[in-house]
């Protein structure tokens, strides 16, 4: 649920169940500052590592020392899948100005390996699966919740931090405190095991360890997330102790689940745990087709029922039976008749599946007597216990109960905005109740449906058709009219100094939160998608990849203040609700907030609504913004800024057509024709959302849109279909 782009969580209990869980703090960490929790936390993964690489050279063989790297990779893939994710929401366009929260995001940035597709640590530590031949994970992290192999606490870390990232109002000191942690600990100790064994295994081991930098002289992400915590304690010294919180948590669990993934893959080492395992998989479905065939005087059916919560009796007997030739797997008819080509169980086991019945048939030489006798004495490399009963369960890593917590709503917050002013203050944050969910899916419809009314009629759209050559020829030929448009007028007309001041001033709600429409573009899969990481790169790009100076919406604060404003700061209340602004002025922007929070479901939109921002200004409109400024004397490096970085060769232009010729080609051709054409013409109504019509007909089709229960004010209703800039 938490991997969900669009993923909401409600406040209220489970607010309070995870603060109850974070307080939780072992013993040997309470009172420790954080240089103290970093000692504590590298001792922890020192001496841990030594206990996974000791393993390791007590495991004897080829096969059994697959079995311990298959077994750790698949332990710590629910933790290195999502590494960095729960960084994704910190940022938000109200506080996309803030310095600590830059030097954040250019954490997250390089967690992404920002600026190329599927580059990010997450996508690394797939390749590391697929190198292990679990190709079956090397897919979105969501799938891996479905490996039974995996125990259920290895999920508890990374998902309680992913719960909290959608709640970042709630928590962003906790997660501070626990990236720390996580990448203070570095590479995970039982991904030590698998780099001994495999050095060559993944192409990037700094890529996997999230403190690392992710190129040679770069600053560590270690190194990087402590300068931005420093940052937040130099602000408020009061968040220290819910940082320390946040870490002693952190590694809290990570000893937890670590001390269960060792103790199996101990466990792991005979062969008879994997085949218990097996058999407790697989006992519910095989029991129904083996009433009739009898083991020791008892229904095989029985004997797999028993399985599912106790496999030791069940081993004995097959292992005692004429199924199994103990040391002899490939001669025993359990491999060679039942389950073999001809056999009545053909295929009833994948590959993986008969490695495992081999390995624990090869084990029983030394082990099991033909004549059903007890077991002999194990060999010394191995040392297992006897066969286990069932397959380990690891101890949850927290005790919240977050699925009851799931259900509840924030007492005395679910209501619609009830303005257009309160709308675009209450968006801006990441969180959001259901009422306000409501909303912003309305807000979106009537805007789309207006921008949809005569789109074939109107003038300088997206083509009507899609094609397999791209849109980089139509984005040149756009922009060749931009510049004729430009260099028609012999003399550039310019305004006011006052309409000018006015108009820049009016700009403000939309240009302060510049990039909002890309911001469900931050979550972690999308971003290193091959379509979606095009648009966080523009987003990083938008809030200047870190550095405020740089940072688009300080520039134009920079620019407001020559003029004379000095603004409330942009997620304040005061600033939407500053009467410097004119309430059309903020229809726009309540658009951009709206529908960015839905980047699944309004995906080809946004896409479209990327296209013509990116373009709008290119070679045209923005030199002629820099006469009217450099008139007055203003500074020009605002529109200088987007002139060139918006470009169509290789800049936030070309990228945005790139994201779309992306998103088109990838569309199969089995969905046929008119799904392709359906696609597209959302992306074109996307385009079109810039600047939608104003006119009678617009507005009415807008009203007639089918409408949430939960209706918004009917300023805002008459805002969205009749409003908007021209």
């Amino acid at each position: 649920m938490a991997t969900d782009p669009e993923g909401s969580f409600p406040g209220g209990s489970l607010v309070q169940e995870i603060r109850d869980e974070l307080g939780r703090a072992p013993v040997d960490s309470l009172g420790v500052d954080l240089d103290g929790l970093h000692r504590l936390t590298r001792e922890w993964c020192s001496a841990e590592t030594g206990r996974y690489l000791s393993l390791l050279a007590q495991t004897a063989g080829a096969e059994a020392r697959r079995v311990a790297v298959r077994r750790a990779a698949l332990g710590c893939a629910p933790l290195a899948l999502v590494a960095g994710a729960w960084l994704q929401w910190l940022s938000h366009p109200g506080n996309a100005d803030d310095p600590m929260l830059l030097r954040i995001l250019a954490v997250y940035a390089s967690d992404l390996g920002v600026g190329e597709p599927r580059a990010s640590r997450g996508s690394a530590y797939q390749a590391l699966l697929r190198h292990l031949s679990l190709a079956e994970h090397a897919a979105p992290a969501p799938r891996i919740t479905l490996d039974q192999r995996i125990a259920e606490g290895a999920f508890s870390l990374p998902a309680l931090l992913l719960v909290m990232s959608r709640r970042p109002d709630d928590f962003l000191p906790e997660i501070l405190g626990a990236d720390l942690c996580l990448r203070t600990a570095g590479l995970l100790p039982p991904l030590a095991l698998v780099k001994a064994e495999l050095p060559e295994a993944a192409a990037e081991w700094r890529a996997i360890d999230p403190g690392a930098a992710r190129q040679p002289g770069q600053p560590s992400d270690l190194e990087r997330c402590r300068a931005a915590v420093d940052v937040l304690l130099a602000r408020d010294r009061a968040v220290a102790e819910r940082l320390r919180a946040g870490w002693r948590w952190a590694l809290d669990s990570l000893r937890r689940w670590s001390d269960a993934l060792y103790l199996e893959l101990d466990a792991a080492r005979d062969p008879a745990f994997e085949m218990a395992e097996l058999l407790h998989l697989r006992a519910r479905e095989g029991a129904i087709y083996h009433q009739r065939y009898r083991l020791q005087d008892r229904p095989l059916s029985d004997w797999l029922q028993a399985s599912r919560h106790d496999a030791s009796g069940f081993l004995a007997a097959l292992a005692a039976s004429s199924l199994v030739r103990p040391g002899r797997s490939r001669s025993s008819p359990l491999v060679s008749g039942l389950i073999a080509e001809n056999g009545p169980m053909f295929r009833v086991f994948a590959p993986q599946d008969l490695g495992i019945i081999c390995r624990w048939i090869d084990s029983l030489a030394p082990r099991w007597r033909s004549t059903g006798a007890e077991p002999a004495a194990e060999p010394a490399q191995v040392a297992p216990s006897a066969p286990p009963t069932a397959p380990p369960t690891t101890p949850p890593s927290t005790s919240v109960p977050l699925l009851p917590a799931l259900q509840g709503r924030d007492p005395g917050e679910d209501r619609a905005p009830s303005s257009l002013r309160e709308a675009y203050h209450l968006l801006q944050r990441r969180t959001e109740t259901p009422a306000l969910r409501r909303f912003a899916i309305q807000y979106v419809q009537h805007w789309l449906a207006r921008s949809r009314q005569g789109i074939d009629r109107a003038e300088n759209q997206l083509p009507p058709r899609w094609g397999p050559q791209g849109l980089r020829s139509w984005l040149l030929a756009q922009h060749d009219r931009h510049d004729q448009e430009f260099r028609s007028t012999a003399e550039v007309p310019v305004p006011s100094r006052e309409a000018l001041i006015d108009s820049t001033v009016q700009l403000a709600p939309l240009t302060m939160i510049d990039g909002s429409w890309l911001r469900g573009f931050t979550d972690y899969e999308y971003a290193s998608s091959e379509t979606g990481y095009f648009l966080f790169h523009t987003y990083w790009d938008e809030l200047g990849n870190g550095e405020p100076r740089l940072n688009h919406p300080l520039i134009y604060r920079e620019l407001l203040a020559e003029m004379g404003f000095a603004v409330p700061p942009t997620a304040s209340r005061e600033f939407a609700f500053w009467p410097g602004f004119r309430a059309s002025s903020l229809e726009l922007p309540v658009y951009w907030l709206s529908v960015g929070r839905f980047p699944r479901t309004f995906m080809p939109e946004i896409l479209g609504l990327n296209v013509a921002m990116e373009l709008s200004g290119v070679g045209g409109s923005y030199r002629r913004s820099k006469i009217a400024l450099q008139a007055y004397r203003f500074s020009t490096r605002f529109v200088d800024i987007h002139n060139t970085i918006d470009n169509v060769a290789a800049g936030h232009s070309a990228w945005a057509a790139d994201a779309v010729d992306s998103y088109m080609a990838a569309l199969p051709l089995s969905t046929g024709a008119a799904a392709r054409a359906q696609a597209w013409e959302r992306i074109r109504v996307g385009y079109r959302s810039l600047n939608p019509p104003t006119g009678f007909w617009a507005r009415q089709l807008a009203r007639l849109r089918p409408r949430p229960q939960a209706r918004p004010s009917g300023e805002l209703v008459h805002a969205a279909a009749g409003g908007g800039l021209t």
